[in-house]
């Protein structure tokens, strides 16, 4: 099974590698970039587990390892 787990900073985490970004951009003759958020994703491949039993493994590697709770939200993308 192959799984994504997109990680980026809360909203009312301030981004400065994002502020760059679109200053970068601006810089660069892209004015329409009002603001950019940067994260990251990370792409797993997992044995088979029962759906329920993915999620739920996949959730507590995001909360111990992969994703800070406190300034980071995640999403999980699962495949197949």
């Amino acid at each position: 099974m192959k799984a994504k787990v997109h990680v980026t900073l809360k909203r009312a985490v301030l981004d400065p590698q994002g502020k760059a970004i679109a200053h970068a951009l601006n810089a660069l003759g892209f004015p329409e970039v009002t603001g950019a958020r940067q994260g990251k994703v990370i792409e797993l491949e997992l044995a088979d587990l029962p759906p329920g039993e993915a999620d739920a493994r996949l959730d507590a590697m995001c909360r111990a390892l992969l994703a800070n709770p406190v300034i980071e939200d995640y999403r999980i993308e699962r495949g197949t």
